[in-house]
């Protein structure tokens, strides 16, 4: 009878039932550990925001979910927070190299021209030790003046190349007559020294060699300091690369991109790769508004130092300054009388003392010339430097309009046939790809652009802008920025404001920050050997011709005050006898 109420069991079932209700019990009891695991492996925020088991959250803002969800309003915040420091610091690592290259450039470069123009400067000094030994200890001030002021002028200050030779000519000039010319006037007065200098333009004394030197030095110079310019210019672009805003649509795309996908528990998926283009397309358009300003950027960068190494070579230039001086002071004593008559009209006699030449002035018995130093160790330098610079930079013309899929290709999944494209796990990526730059974005499914970053939209107009000048491209530049025009280096008469002409003086335009907001027009000077016209290539020669105003000086037993240029021109106008 108990058999018929207790029917009998088979032994297979029991194991089964107790599988079917350990399966149950798993099944309705799912966890957030690998949530919990991954947010604090990556260091998103406190831990105890994670919650253990999956729940419900109203207030999700970006990654709202039907289902059950492991993710919290605090854990959403902290996701954007994230999200928006791990992309700027994979554009940081893809820069970096890029950056390193401009900025060790720019300061190799620095640091080759310091020791070529320290080199050039010990050069020009051996031609007074060797050839003037009379003037070598007085004529140390000028040399080192001459040389500092092409120093700054490379790194971007306001003065001329043409200011410094001119200078260094005018302190030159009472050394050459004093001692070469007229030796026997001994200790020359201050003020006669003064006329010296002050004349110096007018008197002429030195023939077409200042202008010689002004053209010459002018024209590597620029590119020189163009280059330097560049190197900062670069490093701007790169600098607000680095520093790149998000904006508020885009930090929750990313979101959604990278970490929507945890609050269902999946934390190995990877977006779909049209999917993450379209977010990062979407979060850069400001970047990729560079592609082109950039691609002309390397471009210019590259004819320039092909420039710079052929006819206007800084090295020959600066090198060359040495021969120039002694040419200019051999034309000097070769008209000594006609230049002592022009002299005493203008400054008068001075009053004559013979002194005999102090022994710093005289070369010691038996003694040898100071041996040149060796010019062919510093030749090449500048320019390997140079030509292994636009080498690698030539890698980098296509950063801008790559960057999009640089930052993708880290994310994208390449043995697994699905992907996870913002919502769920898909085959494949449906929506529109969309191109780069800001128009693009109009289409975009994933991100609404709505304008670009104002720091990167300054940053292409200057980009922009500085290309433009480096080309001679800018509508009505003011001769002052200190133009290249067509035919300046040659004996036509065409010059500008740094080939010789005597007026503008006015320097190169100031500069507000670390990039040169102005930048020589040297296209047709640079990139032919022998540049037509100017306007038979479209560019406006036509100078301006200003007068420089000259400081007054009262000549001795006079009260009026003349300039000497007037001055000058009364008395040639006088026989000479």
């Amino acid at each position: 009878m108990s058999q018929g109420m207790c029917p009998r069991v088979s032994p297979l079932v029991v194991p089964l039932l107790l599988l079917l209700s350990a399966g149950e019990l798993c099944l309705g009891s799912p966890s957030c550990q690998e949530v919990r695991t991954a947010f604090q492996l990556r260091q998103i925020g406190p831990l105890k925001w994670v919650p253990d088991v999956p729940g419900t959250d109203e207030e999700l803002q970006v990654c709202q979910h039907r289902g059950p969800t492991c993710c919290t309003r605090k854990m959403e915040e902290s996701y954007q927070v994230a999200v928006r420091r791990e992309t700027l610091q994979t554009i940081q690592s893809y820069s970096f190299e890029l950056k390193f290259l401009l900025v060790g450039h720019a300061t190799s470069f620095q640091d080759a021209f310091q020791s070529l123009l320290h080199f050039a400067q010990n050069h020009t000094s051996s031609l007074f030790e060797s050839a003037y030994r009379a003037l070598a200890r007085e004529a140390t001030a000028p040399v080192k003046e001459l040389f500092t002021d092409l120093s700054l002028y490379i790194l971007g200050s306001d003065d001329t190349v043409e200011g410094a030779v001119q200078r260094f000519y005018d302190n030159l000039f009472p050394l050459v007559y004093n001692r070469l010319v007229n030796p026997g006037i001994g200790t020359m007065r201050q003020e006669y020294a003064e006329c010296l200098r002050m004349t110096r333009q007018d008197v002429n004394p030195f023939g077409s060699h200042p202008k010689s030197l002004v053209q010459e030095l002018s024209r590597s110079f620029k590119a020189g300091r163009t280059l330097s310019k560049a190197l900062n210019m670069g490093v701007e672009v790169i600098n607000a690369t680095e520093h790149a805003a998000f904006t508020r649509e885009c930090g929750r795309a990313l979101v959604r991109m990278h970490y929507c996908s945890h609050c269902q528990g999946l934390t190995l998926i990877k977006p779909c790769v049209g999917y993450c283009l379209n977010v990062m397309r979407g979060c850069l358009p400001g970047l990729a508004e560079l592609d082109q300003p950039w691609w002309d950027y390397i471009s210019n960068l590259e004819e320039l130092t092909n420039a710079m190494a052929g006819a206007h070579d800084l090295e020959l230039a600066l090198l060359g300054i040495r021969n120039q001086v002694n040419d200019a002071i051999l034309y000097t004593q070769l008209n000594g009388p006609r230049l002592t008559a022009t002299v005493d009209k203008v400054c008068g006699q001075p009053a004559e003392r013979v002194v005999h030449p102090s022994p710093e002035t005289m070369p010691p018995p038996g003694s040898t010339p100071a041996p040149k130093p060796p010019i062919e160790a510093q030749l090449g330098r500048l320019s390997k430097k140079r030509r292994d610079f636009v080498s690698y930079m030539q890698r980098y013309k296509t950063f801008y309009s790559a960057l999009a899929e640089l930052l993708c290709e880290g994310e994208l999944v390449r043995d697994s046939s699905t992907c996870w494209s913002g919502e769920d796990v898909v085959e494949s990526y449906t929506n529109r790809v969309v191109g780069n730059g800001l128009q693009a974005q109009k289409l975009n499914p994933e991100v609404k652009v709505r304008g670009l970053d104002p720091v990167l939209t300054q940053v292409k107009e200057r980009l922009q802008r500085f290309n433009q000048e480096m080309l001679g491209k800018v509508e009505g530049q003011s001769d002052r920025v200190g133009t290249w025009e067509p035919g300046s280096g040659d004996a036509s008469g065409d010059c500008d404001d740094e080939d010789g002409c005597q007026g503008s003086g006015e320097g190169d335009l100031k500069e507000d920050n670390i990039i040169a907001k102005t930048a020589d027009r040297w296209k047709n000077e640079l990139f032919t050997k022998d540049p037509p016209r100017g306007k038979e290539r479209g560019f406006d020669t036509t100078q301006q011709t200003t007068t420089t105003s000259r400081p007054l000086f009262i000549l001795k037993g006079g009260s009026s005050m003349l300039r000497p240029s007037l001055l000058l021109l009364l008395l040639l106008l006088l026989p000479l006898s």
